[in-house]
């Protein structure tokens, strides 16, 4: 056995994905940071060893514009390109290479840390961890430690105040806490995975498998044969339990309830197509979706999700449902899950990521400072990831400023500033920055969409039931221009709504009511007046009533900011894994017409994809898409967008942040894939041209680009400089979301 001390500017504890983007960004941020997970593999509950999937704010496609940036968007593109098939050891590997890339990390896998020394009530000095294999004793001391360990281990040890079960529902006035509070917890839960090996292949149970026809499973749970991995996360238990001391309980019975499913898939008989299928994998650790959670200077609410609060320290967003789950798991005769959603993403305050009694630890993961309830929310990983990131950046800064956690709080607004200069996952904070150049240029742009036109039809589809859409405006709505074929003489109906919040895309407060006669005819275009006047720009929701007469025509056309939805009329029936839900974000489906968008013409000409979008505060749609659009491109042509300076400047760096469709929802698993593995908007090849005194001159040249924020060194003196597009990953248009200059 050896024994070894190590001096970090930064040591992180745990390997999941938010001590994953925790150490990138502070490694990123010159920091020396040591990342220390005692597994074998990165990547937690989402890694090969468990295999769920990275849940995000998009909620699956239910919360709109709501995918992460930043980090956590970095991994999700990567994935999509080197795992199209959803390989969970695949993606293991792009953790690992992320991690890797970065010099100033140490990575210590298979290293447990189970003590720490403290020279301070108040303050952790080191910890020390114990390298399984190697045997390794090894000592990290830090002016800063970061528990992303899920667990809560670390705090734990270091005394750091905790909560553990539900709060009672006088404590923050949450509706879903119960009366009285308890140690309940939500369970945990292990996967399995099959395969047809094309030929009979039987099943004898092992001894300790459950009969599930005793139980409740068969009549409350869903079961197919053809469904493996995440689609059983509802095989949960513990949650009567201590998910932290009876974790090797947990497991036996877990591993029981799947082998009682796979027998029952395959010997009941309920299942003739599963004779030849197989087990491919089954876990060996429990899946754990909760246990301690720290307490900050802030909790988190359940009012501070569903009224969307936005804090002062406002540093991420999340967009899950609260989702809880019955204690009892999958022996309650409840449904597996019950879910309430805000009606678009929400802020997380920077308060809820470090201690208020340990002054130098910073946490994040699912054991940041939330209530039970809004933990049901704040959970899911991809969230845990962008709150590892504000971490790592809050760490990087406080050792750049000698600040404490607490300390840099009160100068929240430069922890927000160089997140959002990093791109990370913000809404609603403005990009304020006084050393971005950019602000202060002259935009332009060699064309732009001055109209939103979609007139191509593919196909049509029946108005029935009712139709959405979400459209941008600026100032003014005159009319509407809609192509339909009306089978006999009807009367179309229209109602607009706003959206209440920027972020937000479903219908509010009614702003207009209107029906319009049209006769019979095919592929006519139906014009409908709307005289409306808005203070600022926004988005609005339009409802085309439901009408058997008509059939609208559709286009094969995304356009970013604009998007359409049908109404769904048949929420009551829900079902035994997810129950019912008649909030308006579950009843205005947007998955039937995705990528998909009805044939209309807006009025009047706005400004709304202008190039001066770029350099305005936001770098996601936000009230309006906040992009630069140009025309549709033609073949063997180049658009341009250009940015002037009154005088002549040195210029060190562009960041360029392209639109990546953050409507798009993607997974890392086997769940759903996207059809590409580059995002189409995406600009594939561009060039920086420097204006010199003998004219534009190539400065770079970028012809395989695949991802949305990229940073190019410029060392020049200029007074404008070009971004001229060559092509993009498959999208008819160019699209830019943000420059920023320094």
């Amino acid at each position: 056995m050896t024994k070894e001390q190590h001096h970090y500017d930064l040591t992180i504890i745990g390997g999941g994905l938010s001590g994953i983007c925790a150490a990138i960004t502070a490694a990123r941020l010159g920091q020396k940071v040591a990342l220390v997970q005692n597994r074998p593999v990165l990547g937690g509950n989402s890694s090969s060893e468990i295999r769920v999937w990275v849940s995000s704010a998009t909620a699956h496609g239910v919360q709109r514009y709501a995918r992460e940036t930043g980090i956590m968007g970095e991994l999700f593109l990567e994935n999509e390109y080197n795992n199209p098939e959803g390989n969970p050891y695949l993606w293991d590997l792009v953790l690992l290479d992320a991690v890797k890339r970065q010099k100033n990390i140490a990575l210590y896998l298979n290293t447990d840390v189970r003590h720490l020394e403290k020279n301070l009530e108040t303050h952790i000095q080191s910890v020390i961890g114990w390298q399984m294999g190697a045997e390794r004793e090894i000592t990290f001391t830090s002016p800063y430690f970061m528990d992303c360990t899920g667990d809560g281990l670390i705090g734990f040890l270091a005394g750091a105040d905790y909560r553990m079960g539900r709060e009672a529902q006088h404590e923050y006035g949450e509706l879903w806490s119960p009366e009285v509070a308890d140690d309940y917890t939500l369970g945990s839960t292990i996967f399995f995975y099959t395969k047809d090996a094309g030929r009979p292949v039987p099943f004898v149970k092992p001894s300790f498998a459950i009969d599930i026809r005793d139980t409740s499973i068969p009549e409350k749970r869903i079961i197919r044969s053809g469904d493996n991995g995440c689609y059983y996360w509802w095989i949960e238990w513990g949650g009567e339990l201590n998910t932290i001391t009876d974790n090797e309980r947990i497991r036996d019975e877990l591993w029981g309830v799947v082998y009682g499913i796979w027998d029952y898939i395959k010997n009941s008989g309920n299942f003739p197509d599963s004779s030849q299928m197989t087990l491919e994998w089954v876990g060996s650790i429990p899946g754990k979706r909760e246990s301690r959670r720290f307490i900050g200077d802030y909790v988190l609410k359940q009012q501070d999700i569903l009224e969307q609060t936005q804090f002062e320290d406002s540093i991420a967003f999340g967009g899950w449902s609260i989702d809880l789950h019955p204690p009892q798991g999958i022996y309650s005769f409840e449904t597996a899950s019950k879910h309430m959603y805000s009606d678009g993403i929400y802020p997380i305050p920077y308060r809820c990521l470090y201690s208020r009694n340990i002054e130098n630890l910073f946490f994040a993961g699912r054991n940041i400072s939330a209530s039970h309830v809004a933990f049901g929310s704040t959970r899911v990983m991809a969230t845990c990831a962008v709150l590892g990131e504000v971490a790592g950046t809050a760490a990087a800064l406080c050792l750049q400023h000698s600040i404490t956690p607490r300390g840099l709080y009160t100068q929240h607004s430069l922890l927000q500033q160089t997140l959002l200069r990093q791109d990370a996952s913000l809404i609603g904070v403005a990009n304020t920055d006084p050393k971005d150049l950019a602000k202060q240029a002259r935009v332009s742009a060699s064309s732009y969409l001055e109209q939103i036109a979609i007139v191509q039809s593919s196909n049509t589809i029946q108005l029935e039931p009712d139709l959405g859409l979400i459209i941008p405006v600026q100032h003014k709505l005159e009319r509407l221009s809609f192509l339909i074929d009306v089978v006999e003489a009807t009367v179309i109906e229209l109602e607009i709504y706003n959206t209440s919040k920027p972020q937000n895309y479903v219908p509010h407060t009614l702003l207009l009511s209107m029906s319009q006669p049209v006769q019979a005819g095919q592929k006519q275009w139906v014009e409908l007046p709307t005289p409306l006047e808005f203070e600022n720009p926004q988005n609005v929701f339009l409802i085309l009533k439901s009408n058997p007469s008509v059939q609208i025509h559709i286009a094969q056309q995304p356009l970013i900011g604009v998007q359409a939805y049908q109404k769904v009329v048949a929420l009551n029936t829900g079902d035994a894994n997810e129950g019912s839900n008649t909030q308006p974000l579950r009843v205005w489906n947007p998955k039937p017409l995705h990528r998909q968008l009805p044939c209309i013409m807006v009025f009047p000409k706005s400004h709304v994809f202008a190039p001066q979008n770029v350099i305005n505060p936001w770098a996601r749609p936000y009230g309006n898409p906040n992009a630069w659009v140009s025309t549709p491109l033609e073949e063997h042509t180049s658009t341009w967008l250009e940015l002037r300076w009154e005088e002549f400047l040195h210029l060190e760096m562009l960041h360029i942040t392209f639109n990546d469709d953050v409507n798009e929802d993607l997974i890392n698993l086997h769940h759903h894939r996207s059809p590409w593995r580059i995002i189409p908007e995406i600009i594939q090849a561009y060039q920086i041209e420097i204006c010199t005194s003998q004219g534009w001159q190539t400065h770079e040249t970028v012809t395989d680009n695949r991802q949305r924020h990229r940073i190019h060194t410029l060392r020049i003196k200029t007074n404008a400089i070009r971004i001229v597009i060559e092509a993009t990953n498959g999208a008819p248009r160019a699209e830019i979301m943000q420059v920023r200059v320094y």
